[in-house]
């Protein structure tokens, strides 16, 4: 039952619950001895009445700030992680309202030593609650060790790493998300004889490697359906435009024929770019992620596909989720929030930004 006009009045959560008004604030304010039971009576009867707007303004009351630290990688306008901070950016504004501060802690992706200054920034006053893209599997076990040694709840964004302690991921099926890739790549048309996948050389000791599991739900795909077709990785440095173009020349720009080239982040426009300079046509090209230089690639017909998905939106999801776990310690509803997966290519790509 949802009461209009936001006219739900502590006494009313109370009687509905069979509890004092005392217990109900107690758990508004979670402070006190209160049973699990009687919690989760209160907070039930809360959703059900619509007493949320109302408890939110008595939490803001309190004047009691919360804080969340959200540890992504530093980017460039118009990279990938800009869309993730566009989101950090509207969350913050719907959550102020209730004295919570939204906070991002940047680190290069490329530096394993980058990621663990920022992981020793939040724990030098650790917040009330953590958002991380874990692009650094050990190091980032170890960060979320801490966080849960300091009674910090964290979140993943994006990406996520196998971990007991996580309260939620928002991003994509990382591994069915590669899966797709390799049928959109494949499906429907000549087998490829090989395929180039398209990597980031990343940090010198191997430590990164955010995209592991949806290379190896494409590999799989790959070997259950097309076991003979050779795989050919190629490892660019996305800063040195020079070495990209000499490293495609000495791969997919010696082929000859039918090319079928893939890259699992959302880099897939320097492809675009040199096949572009390069004149070379005869390819399928599938990507992800919607950045406006992979959206020119599709609308060129560069780019075949892309798997897309709304990066902004899973990072207010996430926000909203951990301020409605610092305010009201209400568990979210799923553990893993996989985003939707969408398939854009030049026909649809102009209704999807």
């Amino acid at each position: 039952m949802n009461n209009e006009g936001n006219k739900v009045t502590i006494n009313d959560v109370a009687k509905a619950a069979g509890v004092s008004k005392g217990t109900v604030d107690r758990v508004l304010h979670n402070r006190g001895e209160v049973s699990r039971k009687s919690k989760e009576k209160v907070l039930k009867v809360i959703e059900e009445l619509g007493f949320r707007p109302n408890l939110y303004a008595s939490l803001l009351a309190s004047q009691k700030e919360r804080l969340i630290q959200c540890v992504i990688p530093e980017f460039q306008p118009g990279e990938f992680w800009s869309l993730t901070e566009k989101g950090l950016q509207d969350a913050a504004q719907l959550v102020s309202r209730y004295g919570i501060r939204i906070e991002t802690v940047k680190y290069d992706q490329y530096s394993v030593e980058s990621f663990r200054n920022a992981c020793s920034k939040v724990m030098d006053n650790p917040p009330s609650g953590v958002l991380v893209a874990p692009m650094y599997g050990e190091e980032t076990l170890k960060f979320v060790g801490r966080l849960s040694e300091a009674g910090v709840p964290y979140m993943f964004l994006d990406s996520k790493i196998d971990d007991d302690g996580y309260l939620a991921y928002f991003g994509m099926p990382m591994y069915q998300s590669g899966y797709l890739c390799a049928d959109i790549l494949t499906g429907g048309r000549d087998v490829p004889e090989k395929v180039y996948v398209v990597r980031i050389a990343r940090d010198k000791m191997g430590l990164s490697d955010p995209t592991a599991a949806r290379r190896a739900g494409f590999m799989d795909f790959m070997k259950g359906h097309y076991p003979d077709v050779q795989i050919d990785n190629v490892f660019i440095d996305p800063k040195d435009k020079a070495a990209i173009y000499t490293k495609l020349d000495q791969t997919v720009g010696a082929e000859k024929g039918k090319r079928f080239v893939v890259m699992f982040n959302s880099r897939i426009h320097l492809v675009a770019d040199y096949l572009t300079d390069r004149g070379i046509h005869d390819c399928r090209v599938v990507g992800f992620d919607c950045l406006e230089k992979n959206i020119e690639a599709l609308r060129s017909g560069t780019v075949q596909a892309l798997v897309a998905q709304h990066t902004d939106r899973q990072a207010v999801e996430a926000v909203n989720s951990m301020a409605d776990y610092l305010l009201m310690g209400k568990s979210v509803a799923k553990r893993d929030n996989f985003i939707q997966m969408d398939i854009l290519n030049m026909y649809n790509c102009d209704y999807y930004l």
